[in-house]
C-alpha cells in the first residue's frame, strides 16, 4: 500500500462526505486507501460513512459506539494505516484533484525529504469565497525557509496547514498522538512525527487543498472562547517541551513558548483583556527571549495597552 489517508470524524454530517469524496475520487497511480474513524456521532455522520463504503471500495470505515476523543480516534487510525506514506485530511477540509499524486510523486523523488506540505486555500464555508492562502500569507512566513525542520515547527507555529502534510511512516506512529494536550493535536502531532522521522520539512507552493471556515470550526471556536484559547496555549507549550526528547536545544523550545505566550497575549489584548495581556506578556518575557521588535515593545509597555495596540495597527498599515 502506498498511500493511507486517515480522517477522523465527529458531527460532521454537512461535510463528511464532500470531505471523503474528494480523497476517494483522486486519480492515484498507486494503491491508497482512505481510512475514517467515526467517533459516535450523534448526528447522521456514521450513515452517510457507510453509504460511501459501499461505493468505494479502497474506504475503510470505523465506526465507534463509545466517543473517546480526538487523540483515542487518532491511534485507531494511525493503528489501522498501512501505507508507505501517510496523509492527515480533517473531516470537514477538502483535497483538490492531483493532491495525492503530487505529493506522492514529491515524496518518491525527494528521498531526502520525510514531510511534504502544499498550499492550501481558506474558504468562507457559507459563501465558498476564499479568504485567503494559508501559509504564503501566514504572519510568520518570511521566517520558512525552503527546507525546515522541527526546529521552525518550534520557533514560528502552525504554518502548515493540518491537512496539507504527507510524511513518511516510522516506527512510532502512535507515539505521535500527545494524549496530555486538551484540544489541539494536530500541531504535536506533526512536531512528534518531525522529531521521530528527523524530518525535512518541504514545501510546495500549489494550492491542492482548502481550509473550511465555520462557525463551528477549531478556530472560530477559538477565537469566541477565553477559555479555550488558554487551554490551547497550554497544549502548543506542551507541543514544544515534547520537542526536548530529540535533542532540540533548550532555547529553541523557550523561544517558541515566547512566540506562542505573545501570540496569546495580543490575541487578549484585542479582545480588550487588559488584565490576561499583561499577565501572558510577562509570561513570555520570562522565557529570556523576545520573539521580534513587536514583542519586546508590548513588553515595555505592557501597562499601556492602549498605545501598544495603536504602535501595532500603525506598524501594519506602514
Amino acid at each position: 500500500m502506498k498511500l493511507s489517508v486517515i480522517v477522523p470524524a465527529y458531527n460532521l454530517e454537512n461535510y463528511i462526505e464532500a470531505c471523503l469524496r474528494s480523497a476517494l475520487e483522486q486519480r492515484v497511480t498507486a494503491p491508497f486507501e482512505v481510512i475514517v474513524c467515526d467517533d459516535a456521532s450523534t448526528d447522521n455522520t456514521a450513515e452517510i460513512i457507510g453509504s460511501l463504503e459501499k461505493t468505494f471500495p479502497h474506504l475503510k470505515a470505523i465506526i465507534k459506539n463509545d466517543n473517546g476523543g480526538l487523540a483515542k480516534n487518532m491511534k485507531t487510525l494511525l493503528n489501522e494505516a498501512r501505507g508507505e506514506y501517510i496523509a492527515y485530511l480533517d473531516g470537514d477540509d477538502l483535497a483538490l484533484p492531483g493532491k495525492l499524486q503530487t505529493q506522492i510523486d514529491y515524496l518518491d523523488s525527494h528521498p531526502d525529504c520525510q514531510m511534504v506540505f502544499h498550499e492550501s486555500d481558506m474558504f468562507d464555508s457559507d459563501t465558498d469565497a476564499s479568504i485567503r492562502l494559508y501559509s504564503q500569507s501566514f504572519y510568520n512566513w518570511s521566517y520558512i525557509p525552503e527546507h525546515s525542520d522541527i526546529t521552525h515547527l518550534i520557533r514560528y507555529g502552525t504554518y502548515m496547514q493540518a491537512s496539507s502534510v504527507m510524511f513518511r511512516r516510522h516506527d512510532f506512529l502512535t507515539q505521535t498522538v500527545a494524549e496530555n494536550c486538551q484540544i489541539i493535536l494536530d500541531y504535536p502531532f506533526y512536531v512528534l512525527n518531525a522529531g521521530f522521522l528527523n524530518a525535512r520539512i518541504d514545501f510546495i507552493p500549489k494550492v491542492l487543498g482548502r481550509y473550511r471556515i465555520h462557525s463551528n470550526s477549531f478556530g472560530a471556536q477559538t477565537q469566541r472562547s477565553a477559555v479555550r484559547r488558554e487551554q490551547s496555549l497550554a497544549d502548543i507549550c506542551l507541543s514544544c517541551e515534547l520537542a526536548a526528547q530529540f535533542d532540540v536545544e533548550d532555547a529553541v523550545i523557550k523561544a517558541g513558548i515566547a512566540h506562542h505566550q505573545f501570540a496569546a497575549a495580543l490575541y487578549f489584548l484585542f479582545k480588550n483583556n487588559s488584565e490576561k495581556f499583561r499577565f501572558w506578556i510577562r509570561e513570555s518575557a520570562k522565557q529570556g527571549v523576545f520573539f521580534d521588535h513587536r514583542h519586546r515593545m508590548a513588553f515595555e509597555h505592557c501597562n499601556e495597552p492602549d498605545y501598544v495596540k495603536n504602535t501595532l495597527r500603525a506598524q501594519e498599515t506602514s
